[in-house]
């Protein structure tokens, strides 16, 4: 039996990977889903302790060991799925040479990876949080979760996945993605690699995918990239999400 390990992005809890877990496990394989440190508990707990110091402590280095350390203690190297940050998160561990394969659903790029949309700079403007304490968490708002996340959903939908799963993020471990600890040499060799985009995405650009994706042109290894329409930045719990995971699954029985 084939193991998926699946890596949240920022700013969401990690139970929004509950659909997929079950779809996967159906599909036969053992499905992980590790939270983050310091963010094992309920959306609503953890927003309440907004700001808080233990998840705004947390920093891409420890991370990257954090999530390398269960990777490696299980029996045989597994397939890594992640959303948003969980996809740069995907793409570092490649590095490490710990998978088996990666999917990168709307990834966060590596460093240096950039975009001129101004989509874009509007919705990682807060996150980063230049010009404020870096060690006060942020916490997305409604109206930011609606531009950056849920853009052209029904006010329903926006509302009933914000309630269920934004929770604060930590400012240092988005800027530490823009710096060394960010980078990704795509010269190396790497396992099988897919890369998702969503046409909808705001906060994730499909050209800025498809930017990341062509990075890795000259490097040894099976690469793809797919791009949905209609799919914005929350497609993971967005209707229809299943025809993503039914595109996933079927690349990794051709390629894994």
């Amino acid at each position: 039996m084939k193991t998926i390990v699946f890596l949240t992005g920022c700013f969401v809890h990690h139970s929004c990977w509950d659909d997929w877990k079950a779809y996967f496990e159906q599909e036969g394989y053992q499905c992980i889903v590790p939270p983050w440190p310091h963010k094992s508990e309920q959306p609503a707990t953890l927003r309440a302790r907004q700001p808080d110091p233990a998840i705004g402590s947390i920093r891409l280095a420890d991370l990257k060991n954090y999530f390398s350390d269960i990777i490696s203690r299980l029996p045989e190297k597994p397939i890594l799925i992640g959303h948003s940050f969980g996809g740069l998160l995907v793409q570092l561990m490649l590095q490490r040479d710990i998978a088996a394969a990666g999917v990168a659903i709307h990834s966060v790029p590596p460093a240096g990876v950039l975009t001129l949309s101004p989509a874009f700079f509007r919705s990682t403007w807060g996150p980063l949080g230049f010009f404020t304490p870096v060690s006060k968490t942020f916490l997305m708002s409604f109206p930011q979760w609606q531009f950056s996340f849920t853009n052209g959903l029904p006010l329903k939908e926006q509302q009933a996945t914000y309630d269920q799963l934004v929770i604060p993020e930590s400012k240092r471990v988005s800027r530490d993605a823009l710096g060394k600890e960010g980078k990704v040499d795509f010269r190396k060799p790497h396992v099988p690699l897919l890369f998702v985009a969503g046409e909808k995405d705001q906060i994730m650009p499909a050209s800025l995918n498809h930017t990341n994706f062509k990075k890795y042109g000259k490097s040894e290894g099976v690469l793809e990239y797919k791009l949905f329409s209609g799919k914005t930045h929350s497609v993971l719990g967005q209707s229809g999400w299943q025809e993503n995971a039914a595109y996933i699954h079927g690349w990794l029985k051709e390629n894994v």
